[in-house]
């Protein structure tokens, strides 16, 4: 009698968390293809510490991320324990303002400074 007494409770406990979700809207799906912001296809000219490390020429802020990233994967950058963290290398250094280590969210932010 124990048992059907606790299979009720669950069962009134999972209608009362159903009650309690939004239903689930049906997916969009249109025809047109998502057009990139203009402001990211933008070239932006980076400055000379950013240019050692991804080139002089003027470049979309998409094509300067990936680049970077680039650089990052192909020297071995990301710290091994915390995959967030990015360790300067001597190229690396003046663009995250002289710290050794940065996270990939600072990483943007010290970027833009370095863009015009």
């Amino acid at each position: 009698m124990a048992a059907k007494k606790k299979t009720k409770k669950s069962a009134k406990k999972s209608a009362k968390k159903a009650a309690r979700r939004p239903a689930k809207k049906a997916a969009k799906k249109s025809g047109k293809k998502r057009t990139p912001s203009a402001a990211f296809m933008r070239p932006v000219q980076p400055d000379s510490a950013l240019s050692a490390v991804v080139g002089s020429s003027p470049i979309p802020r998409t094509e300067l991320t990936k680049k970077l990233w680039a650089y990052i994967k192909r020297n071995g950058l990301q710290d091994s324990k915390n995959r967030r963290a990015i360790n300067a290398d001597d190229k690396l250094r003046p663009v995250f303002g002289g710290r050794s280590q940065v996270t990939m969210f600072d990483m943007t932010k010290m970027v833009n400074k370095h863009v015009s």
